[in-house]
């Protein structure tokens, strides 16, 4: 019997992993990272979300309906070196970063991954909706959910060859409805607990409040400029902003205006009109491939992904020289945007994906 660690979240589609696997003839054992909680437990009450005391009690409480064995493991280390310094500096750098994908791929897998392997575990599982091939060329790719609007293939790009061949995700091959439902055969008692939607570690959804209590810094004003350099008012830090952005920016223009660019070494935020947030073209690096090793030199036509709402777009992708991927869109995208993932994908399988620069 193969023993899988799952972690669980304390929500219905972890839940529901555990039960599918242990239905499956796995040996399940459950697991919760503790990855961010403050020591304050009224703050960890309030939080909620992935991570808070409320998922440790409401998935301890999972695993004892189910008869599997429950630990809650220790990763502060780890998230705040790989998701929160990362998330506070691509913003002070002008980038607008995706925690998700790096708590994906160096906690919620390399990390949890290692210490499953060292307690005996062939497997590590996850409730994402997603699942994980092994295609006729020998290599693991993502496939994508058997729903569109719940697939999460899009966050779990960076996973690697080795991480994929020790992945087991059984919600993938269910909609949500169908995974509530097994839920609530079960009387799991999180059957209809609602799905945790705002970044774990910044409940508030204040960013540069979260910034700048992290890094003890008091961002600095800087001018909006059109593209030609015209000051047209002052910004308060570029922390505050990103490429797309129309709300929030308290310029009288008379008109819709947006964020085009950000450019953190003159400290300048660049205001366009609505045409110029399009693009028929990005360049991205930093890249990991999942269903192929590489274009190796050719062009292909795929289908990108420029953010986890993005539905996708045709593209031509090709490499340069740099270890960099160039997209060409077939039509215009809206705000690409410097930090984001753009993620390839032929037909219903990850090809690869890399950062956007």
């Amino acid at each position: 019997m193969s023993k899988v660690v799952v972690g669980m979240s304390g929500g219905v589609d972890s839940s529901v992993a555990a039960w599918l696997l242990k239905q499956q003839g796995y040996e399940v054992i459950g697991v919760t990272m503790q990855i961010w909680q403050d020591e304050d437990s009224e703050l960890m009450e309030e939080n909620g979300g992935c991570c808070g005391l409320q998922a440790v009690e409401d998935a301890r409480r999972v695993a004892w309906q189910l008869g599997i064995p429950y630990y809650v493991m220790n990763f502060k280390k780890e998230f705040k070196a790989h998701v929160m310094d990362y998330f506070t500096e691509e913003y002070i750098q002008g980038r607008t970063p995706n925690p998700c994908i790096a708590c994906n791929r160096y906690v919620k897998w390399e990390a949890l991954l290692e210490r499953s392997l060292g307690i005996g575990a062939e497997y590590i599982a996850t409730g994402h909706y997603a699942m994980v091939k092994q295609l006729e060329n020998g290599r693991f790719a993502l496939k994508k959910s058997v729903t569109a609007n719940k697939d999460q293939t899009y966050a779990l790009y960076n996973l690697t060859q080795a991480q994929l061949a020790r992945t087991l995700m059984p919600a993938g091959a269910y909609t949500k409805e169908e995974i509530r439902q097994i839920a609530k055969e079960q009387e799991l008692f999180v059957a209809d607990k609602a799905d945790s939607q705002e970044i774990c570690f910044i409940p508030d959804h204040d960013y540069a409040g979260f910034i700048q209590r992290e890094r003890g810094l008091k961002p600095e004003p800087g001018n909006f400029v059109d593209s030609n350099g015209k000051v047209l008012g002052q910004h308060k830090g570029i922390i505050h902003y990103t490429v797309g952005q129309r709300k929030g920016l308290n310029l009288s223009m008379g008109r819709p205006v947006f964020v085009t660019e950000i450019r953190p070494h003159t400290n300048e935020v660049v205001i366009g009109e609505a045409n110029d947030v399009f693009t028929d073209r990005l360049i991205c690096d930093k890249l990991n491939w999942m269903a192929a090793d590489g274009l190796h030199g050719e062009e292909r036509q795929v289908t990108v992904k420029i953010r986890y709402s993005h539905k996708g777009a045709l593209a031509v992708i090709r490499e340069n020289k740099k270890n960099q991927v160039e997209c060409c869109f077939l039509e215009p995208v809206r705000a690409v945007t410097p930090g984001q993932a753009a993620v390839f994908y032929d037909g219903d399988y990850v090809l690869g994906g890399g950062t956007i620069c």
